[in-house]
């Protein structure tokens, strides 16, 4: 029963753990009707249900929850186990998942890649862009990149980037026949363009700071993107005033083809950390990886 069984159970646990048959089956590199057989053999030979099913979702019954909390740890076990195996060929070899928002992902995280890869083709990472605070552990990603003041508990911090800046910009034309706000305050009277967070499908409130006083500000335009590429190509088309990160748009500011504005109100904060479970040591892929983000002033 046992070796009949263990194939079916990791793809049980991969079921319970990504809540979705076709989330699990894409990880597993398998059909999501074979995966569903798989399960449903599974459960008949245990004679019990181990997945409440319903057209939305799927999630663990009782018995399910039991076998899942007494088989998925020591699957874990012996997925480090095997990645362990690495340190003995005397390089680092797996896939490395990592959540980071499109921001770090395109600023910090893939400038470090292009340069570290080539000289480890072992590696292979995964990277799923993601601006809420994704649970790594339930989802199975191994890290997570973060702003300093947002990371998860029970987690190995690393810094990885140097204190960052938001910047209020907008078009030449833009301003052509408006006046330039000289508060957060005068943003509800112009067209600004928004973020939609796509994990929680709120609008993002712009943050502003001013010698110790904070304000929040809920802006209204045309448009609303869930990508700040498409953000900063609406700005520079003239469609209203758009709320980026600095290092992405100092190269317009220097052209000319952005303009500041709010300055004074955006103060630095702090810039990017990446996190890992600090109840175990990282694999040698990761390991590597932490090293190669690490800032260094």
């Amino acid at each position: 029963m046992l070796r009949e069984s263990l194939n079916d159970l990791v793809a049980f646990v991969a079921v319970a753990r990504a809540g979705s048959f076709t989330k699990a089956a894409a990880q597993l590199g398998v059909s999501q009707p074979a995966l569903s057989q798989t399960v449903r053999g599974l459960e008949a030979r245990l004679g019990v249900r181990l997945l409440a099913r319903t057209t939305r979702s799927v999630a663990p019954t009782e018995a399910g929850e039991r076998l899942l909390n007494a088989v998925g740890p020591r699957f874990d076990e012996v997925e480090e186990g095997l990645a362990g195996l690495a340190e003995m060929r005397g390089k680092a070899a797996g896939t490395v998942r990592i959540t980071a928002d499109e921001h770090a992902a395109q600023s910090v995280l893939w400038p470090v890649l292009r340069r570290l890869l080539p000289d480890y083709p072992d590696i292979k990472v995964e990277t799923v862009v993601d601006y809420g605070l994704t649970d790594i552990v339930a989802e199975r990603i191994d890290a997570g990149i973060r702003l300093g003041g947002t990371l998860a508990r029970d987690m190995t911090a690393v810094r990885i980037g140097p204190d960052l800046r938001m910047a209020a910009v907008a078009a030449p034309s833009y301003f052509a026949a408006r006046s330039k706000p000289e508060r957060p305050d005068d943003l509800t009277a112009h067209t600004c363009i928004n973020l939609r967070l796509p994990t929680h499908g709120g609008l993002y409130a712009w943050e502003f700071e001013k010698g110790g006083r904070e304000l929040r500000v809920w802006v209204e335009g045309q448009l609303v993107f869930n990508t700040i590429t498409l953000i900063l190509e609406a700005a520079l088309d003239g469609f209203g005033i758009a709320y980026l990160p600095e290092d992405g748009v100092r190269a317009h500011l220097a052209a000319g083809t952005l303009v500041r504005v709010l300055e004074d109100w955006c103060e630095p904060y702090s810039g990017y950390h990446l996190y890992y479970p600090s109840r175990r040591e990282p694999a040698p892929a990761l390991a590597v990886l932490v090293e190669a983000l690490r800032y260094r002033v």
